[in-house]
Order: structure tokens, then C-alpha cells, then sequence
């Protein structure tokens, strides 16, 4: 049974009533009903079947990955001391001593490089938290690492590059 005939066993005035409207209606409609299905098929994502549309949330979803290993120079401040033994993002408690850092863009986990630029030292941290949320600051050091790099509590802030060393895969996209 096709789905025009399907269609109009539907209509109270069976097939034999139905217009020519009503047949491209029904062809119309059983093509929207048949589309979920016939998109839960499996294409592989770079071949000859793929949309452009596909193509372009593929290579966004690349782009974001490779936007993760990309450095970022900016403003970095220092952890109030206040915040000592709160919860971070990933569940862990904040310890001041530790080489922890937050970023808004860097995916938690992540170990990146933090050098200060006025005086050149560097050290290694984890990306543990979110934040900061002050305009213009692309990430807050635990006050120990900070202490590391020469960013004095004094100063309280310092211009910084960050390289990402080794980001985590996504959780949640078995894809990646």
C-alpha cells in the first residue's frame, strides 16, 4: 500500500472522493512522516550521502576541538584566599596550594601551560573551574601557582599566555 492510498483511507470519503489536492497533501504528508525515519539511518559523516548542512556542523564540531589546543593571551588574577576549600566545577574542593587554574573556554581537565608575560616564568596547571567572571580575565590561578609565575597578591592580576598541553576528549559525544 503506497502512502497516498494509506492517506486516503484515512479521509472520511475514501480514496474514491479525493481530489487531486488531497493526493499531493497526502504524498506531502507521508514523505514529512517518513523523514524521521529514514534520518535514523546511519550515513558515515564524510560520505557521498552527507548534506552540506552535515558538513558544516562536522567541521564546526572539529573547529571547537581545535579551538581548545589554540594559546590565549590575556589577563589572569589570582583565587581570593576566601575561596579556599569550595567546591570547584569538577567536584573537587579548591586547595590554595595546588596548581589549579579556571577558565571560561577550556574544557575541565584540561593541563595547560601559564606564562606571565611581564617576567617570563611559566608553570603547569589543570583546569578545575569555571570563571573568572570579571570582564577582560580569561583565567583565576589557585594563589600558589600564581605566586609560581610572579603575579604578586599585591598586583593581583598579570598579562598570561596559556597553552593548552593535553585537553580530555569530550564527555557525552562517543564520536569524538
Amino acid at each position: 500500500m503506497d502512502a497516498r492510498s494509506a492517506f486516503c483511507r484515512l479521509l472520511p470519503w475514501g480514496a474514491t472522493g479525493a481530489n487531486r489536492l488531497t493526493a499531493v497533501a497526502a504524498v506531502a504528508i507521508a514523505a514529512v512522516l517518513a523523514g524521521p525515519a529514514a534520518a535514523r539511518q546511519p550515513r558515515p559523516a564524510d560520505g557521498p550521502d552527507t548534506t552540506q548542512a552535515e558538513s558544516r556542523a562536522h567541521a564546526a564540531g572539529q573547529a571547537r576541538v581545535e579551538r581548545h589546543h589554540r594559546k590565549q593571551v590575556g589577563t589572569a588574577s589570582v583565587y581570593a584566599r576566601r575561596f579556599g576549600g569550595r567546591k570547584m566545577a569538577d567536584g573537587t574542593r579548591l586547595d590554595l596550594n595546588d596548581q589549579v587554574a579556571a577558565s571560561r573556554t577550556l574544557p575541565l581537565g584540561t593541563e595547560a601551560r601559564v606564562t606571565n608575560l611581564e617576567t617570563g616564568r611559566s608553570t603547569q596547571v589543570t583546569i578545575q573551574d569555571r570563571g573568572p567572571y570579571a570582564k577582560g580575565r580569561i583565567l583565576d590561578l589557585s594563589p600558589a601557582a600564581a605566586e609560581t609565575i610572579g603575579i604578586t597578591p599585591k598586583e593581583g592580576v598579570a598579562k598570561v599566555e596559556v597553552q593548552p598541553l593535553s585537553v580530555p576528549p569530550p564527555k557525552g559525544n562517543p564520536k569524538d
